[in-house]
């Protein structure tokens, strides 16, 4: 068989097996995907487009815009998600800095702890808190003890503070990983040669470190607003009847109002929320990978 057969045969072959890997891909995504994502989220969709009387509309989201509740919702998600993620980024970004520029007698076990940190659910964390610094928590007692007072002298839990305290302790890990990952692909020649040229620790951290890992450090912040914006647990728990964010006026306009198509329409605002960060992450997350290579 002359060359030319034999490369289109392979062609051939190679695009058979494409084809063929393709309709591998398509039917995971029926059969798995179509039932578990797919069909749920096409159904949200359709029940947030539902009128009060059957048939297609936008009252649903002309309901969850026009309440006068839901700016001052939004409002306190957006800052309790700005408050926790930029503290936990910026704590994740200085502990990871810590665990790798900087290592100590016990670095390595910190590390495997705040992996396995993230796999624990993150109303644990809320309740560990109450357990400390609730009003019959163990430092609450400690010191009302101390200073002979006759009520707690902790009163932050439940509220903002509280909040932020417990999303920060619990999201701090996930931004941890990633930079750590982005600092291991750094060339440590550059920081020796920037220390030799008398850069300090600041300038090199700053002009060499921050422009060599920013993305995975950026990766790691993203992924950080992206969690907080989803959270529920923490804010079930810790969150009061005066404190309400959008995940739980969801879940009320759903559950105590019974009002499904409004809770669907402000699900699908969330939703486009969140996959908009994802987008982000996504795209930062393949800069590094490319960068890496």
């Amino acid at each position: 068989m002359p060359a030319h057969g034999h490369a289109a045969s392979h062609a051939n072959a190679g695009a058979r097996r494409n084809r063929l890997a393709s309709l591998h891909v398509l039917l995971v995504a029926v059969i798995v995907l179509g039932p578990l994502v797919i069909y749920p989220l096409a159904r949200l969709v359709v029940l947030s487009l539902t009128g009060p009387h059957g048939g297609f509309g936008l009252h649903a989201y002309t309901a969850f815009f026009s309440n006068p509740d839901t700016a001052g919702v939004v409002g306190t998600t957006i800052a309790i998600v700005f408050a926790s993620a930029a503290i936990a980024s910026t704590l994740g970004v200085a502990l990871a800095a810590l665990l790798f520029f900087k290592p100590f007698p016990g670095a390595a076990l910190i590390t495997r702890f705040l992996e396995l940190f993230v796999a624990f659910p993150s109303f644990l964390v809320a309740f560990t808190l109450i357990f400390l610094y609730g009003s019959q928590g163990s430092i609450s007692i400690a010191l009302q003890r101390l200073f002979h007072s006759s009520t707690p002298p902790l009163d932050f839990l439940f509220g903002v503070g509280g909040i932020v305290l417990a999303e920060v302790v619990f999201y701090a890990p996930f931004v941890v990983r990633p930079t750590l990952a982005s600092f291991a692909t750094i060339d440590m020649r550059l920081v020796e040669a920037a220390r030799s040229l008398g850069a300090n620790g600041v300038m090199v951290a700053l002009r060499v470190v921050a422009p060599l890992a920013w993305p995975g450090i950026a990766a790691g912040t993203i992924l950080c607003f992206l969690l907080t914006l989803n959270e529920f647990g923490i804010l079930l728990v810790l969150g009061s009847a005066h404190l309400v964010t959008l995940p739980v006026a969801i879940y009320s306009a759903a559950t105590v109002d019974l009002d499904l198509p409004t809770a669907a329409a402000g699900a699908v605002v969330m939703l486009a929320m969140s996959l908009s960060l994802y987008a982000l992450y996504r795209s930062v997350d393949r800069r590094q990978a490319m960068g890496a290579k």
